[in-house]
């Protein structure tokens, strides 16, 4: 081993604290980034493979009813590869145990075999047989939910008609990888599963023989979704089609994009916020290194040891702990992201879940390591170079001392002594004084940013769930049905109040630019569907006009005064010029409304309601649900305390554990960041501070001048680091916005405490230190002329 080796060990060994605490900050940065990188690249292989092997369709249609001979003539449409027609309904189950209605989405496989497209993977039991006209399958999510299995048994309104139905297998499908009801974005697998039923029995059980209501179509290579979109639609706009669309607007693919888009920046966000602070630590502890050692520099180029030679010296130790917290954190972040595939695997169904860490992952972790040494190192390494024998053997001069902001203004001498020395130190070092601001800011931003989910997550709900969504239930019929419906429901026991409300499948045309949704029609002034702006103040549906969220305004490029085409995509398929009034904002999904009457008269069809908000008394809550059930217009009933449970358990609890291990490594870096300023401090300003004892200033004393610049700098990184931290915040909001979900930039009170109670105790920490430093201060040998 060559002397310029063994001085990096050395040096290294002196510098343990400060190294330890470089390696843990690059540890934390390099397991964020492995764990949060292996999970997507987990979900993407996962999906792809799911994807391909169970042949997931490539455009979807819906239709009120269309003969079977029209399967052919799509067929014939350029680009289509393949075709399946099938039947799916909407039912309404009891399941024991609960007490409100379920839904169930029942859909036809082929008499005989699999079906081509969408194929369902059995996890238990067997596929239903031929002639067994009330056997199913069910879905794995709503079994596990309900405890059913082969062999149990389901009750079902399907076509007016009470249904005994016989659980026969549990399967999964591509097209439910996550698990949605309708227009909901959040899952109730409690209350809502998908079933598969022989198709002739489903013909049977809705007099739908010789037709389909749903078609899903695979592409052939080169053809062009669009183009097979809008062929479809002409073809199917006769039988009711309400707007064929593609696998990117399909609920559950969509959700697992969204996800997959999410873990994709948070894999490169927060581990790219965790390394540039290792960059800042190892610059700060090569610089001081540099200073200190500015005879040790003259010697090595005196001796003739190169500018390459002495800047390489200084790069291996910046990768000595970096090296370090890559390997330490290569491994955590393994072990993460392999408990991360885990809840994955819970979470969504596929019928393999692998940890996929591909080399690209360990090269990056290399290659990010490596290149935080370099940014790190860069200063201190130019430093070197740039320094010249003869002057590198002087000890650096003195400051320039002159008259402070202290004296000027006249309170300096009113000041105490330690109080002057404090500030007068602080003031003649204004750029490393601006450095330790920084860094302390950098602790406090870091802690903020893992606090911001659960605060953000917390707000969503209670304006979602509280302000937005104030109904105890929502009942939707099977059809449209006339607005004296209420009066059917308003009727039932429990029933407090009932808001009627109609929905609409659309296609909303502005310009090129189009989306598809169903725009809801609400009564004016509704106290159970409350439309808000960005300060929750409420917005009066207007008489005329569509009120859009403005996400979904910002998608199609209007605001209020625009002029939108409305394409119906039911019954006779209207087509209007409807303008924009007003702008809401909404944080889960996109969103049309029209006053009731006015989307009425648009669809020109009478008074016409498709379900209504309820507020139910919680005593004979139980009796409404049971009438509800064996009502054949009613095709499912959402209750809003079981969506909140349904949110908690899966959304809120999958972010928890991100959220919890971001918190962790948030509180490492803060003590890191706190503990190298301290140590850094404390080793340039020996030589003052022995010298302030060989004046006479008492051990106290002399860590009361040390502990309180520090906390100077402290209390001034407070509102720096709280404004770093929103700012982190703001971006991270930006780029994880999807259509399904937006998390406001929210920060509670009790967060910002959270990370100054954090850095109190780094802080306190680090005083513990620097008076420790100071008691064992060696007078001799820090008065010495520095090595």
């Amino acid at each position: 081993m060559t002397t310029i080796y063994r001085k990096v060990l050395r040096d290294a060994a002196r510098q343990k604290g400060q190294v330890i605490a470089v390696t843990a900050v690059v540890a934390a940065g390099i397991a964020m980034w492995v764990c949060m990188r292996s999970a997507y690249e987990s979900l993407v292989h996962s999906q792809h493979s799911y994807y391909s092997a169970y042949r997931f369709a490539d455009v979807f249609a819906q239709m009120k009813r269309a003969p079977e001979m029209e399967k052919a003539r799509l067929a014939a449409i350029e680009g289509v590869a393949e075709v399946e027609t099938r039947l799916i309904y909407e039912i309404t189950l009891d399941v024991e145990g609960l007490a409100e209605p379920a839904s169930g989405r029942l859909l036809s496989i082929p008499d005989e075999g699999e079906p081509r497209l969408n194929r369902i993977h059995l996890r238990k039991g067997r596929l239903p047989e031929r002639g067994q006209n009330r056997e199913v399958v069910i879905s794995e999510a709503f079994a596990e939910a309900n405890r059913l299995g082969p062999g149990d048994t389901l009750d079902g309104v399907l076509n007016g008609r009470w249904t005994h139905l016989r659980i026969v297998g549990v399967a999964i499908s591509p097209e439910y990888v996550y698990e949605l009801r309708g227009a909901a974005v959040f899952p109730d697998n409690r209350r809502f599963g998908v079933m598969w039923m022989r198709r002739e029995a489903l013909e049977a059980a809705f007099r739908m023989e010789g037709a389909f209501n749903d078609v899903s179509l695979r592409l052939g290579p080169g053809a062009r979704e669009t183009d097979v979109i809008d062929a479809v639609d002409r073809l199917l706009e006769k039988y009711g089609c309400t707007g064929s669309y593609g696998r990117g607007d399909q609920l559950s693919h969509r959700f697992l994009s969204d996800e997959i888009k999410q873990d994709r920046v948070t894999g490169i966000f927060v581990p790219a916020i965790f390394l540039a602070i290792a960059a800042f630590l190892t610059n700060a502890v090569l610089t001081r290194m540099v200073t200190r050692q500015r005879d040790q520099i003259a010697t090595l180029k005196a001796f003739g040891y190169s500018n390459t030679a002495i800047g390489l010296h200084y790069f291996l130790f910046a990768m000595i702990p970096v090296s370090l917290g890559a390997v330490l954190g290569t491994g955590v972040g393994i072990w993460l992201g392999k408990g991360l595939a885990e809840l994955y695997e819970r979470f969504f169904r596929f019928p393999s879940f692998e940890f996929a860490l591909s080399p690209v992952i360990l090269f990056g972790a290399f290659a990010v390591s490596v290149a935080s040494a370099l940014v790190g190192a860069m200063a201190a390494v130019r430093s070197v170079v740039s320094m010249q024998p003869a002057q590198a053997m002087r000890e650096e001069g003195p400051g320039l001392y002159h008259r402070g902001l202290l004296d000027w203004i006249g309170v300096g001498a009113l000041l105490p002594l330690w109080t002057r020395m404090i500030l007068r130190s602080i003031e003649r070092r204004p750029v490393k004084s601006l450095f330790t601001v920084a860094g302390l800011g950098m602790a406090i931003s870091v802690l903020l940013v893992s606090r911001y989910f659960t605060d953000s997550l917390d707000y969503l709900m209670r304006v979602q769930f509280e302000l937005v969504q104030s109904e105890s239930a929502t009942a939707v019929f099977q059809e449209p049905r006339p607005l004296t419906a209420r009066y059917e429901l308003s009727r039932m026991p429990g029933v407090l109040r009932v808001e009627p409300f109609r929905a609409v499948p659309v296609r909303l045309r502005h310009e090129y630019r189009t989306y598809r949704l169903a725009v809801q029609g609400i009564v004016e002034r509704s106290e159970m569907h409350t439309l808000l702006d960005a300060e929750l103040r409420e917005v009066a549906v207007p008489p005329e006009g569509l009120v859009l969220t403005r996400t979904l305004a910002r998608i199609l490029h209007v605001r209020p005064g625009d002029a939108l085409t409305v394409e119906v995509m039911e019954g006779e398929r209207p087509v209007r010029v409807v303008h924009v009034a007003a702008l809401v904002d909404e944080l889960v999904g996109l969103a049309a409304y029209m006053n009731l009457d006015a989307l009425n008269r648009l669809m020109q069809e009478g008074h016409a309601i498709s379900g209504a908000y309820l507020r139910v008394d919680p005593a004979e809550a139980e009796v409404l649900y049971r009438q509800l059930k064996r009502t054949p217009a009613v095709s499912s009933v959402a209750v809003r305390e079981a969506m909140i449970a349904s949110f908690r358990k899966t959304i809120a609890e999958n972010m928890e554990v991100s959220v919890q291990m971001l918190a962790v490594f948030a509180a490492v870096i803060a003590f890191s960041i706190v503990y190298n300023s301290a140590r850094i401090a404390l080793s340039e300003r020996a030589h003052e501070l022995a010298s302030l004892r060989v004046l006479g200033f008492t051990k106290p004393e002399v860590a009361v001048v040390l502990i309180g610049e520090q906390l100077v700098l402290t209390v001034a990184a407070i509102p720096a680091g709280f404004l770093m931290g929103r700012g982190l915040c703001e971006l991270l909001a930006k780029w994880m916005e999807t259509e399904l979900y937006r998390f406001p930039v929210i920060l509670n009170e009790g967060s910002y405490l959270y990370s100054l109670v954090i850095l109190l105790l780094a802080s306190v920490f680090s005083a513990a230190l620097a008076l420790r430093g100071v008691l064992r201060l060696d007078l001799l040998r820090a008065l010495k002329t520095r090595e």
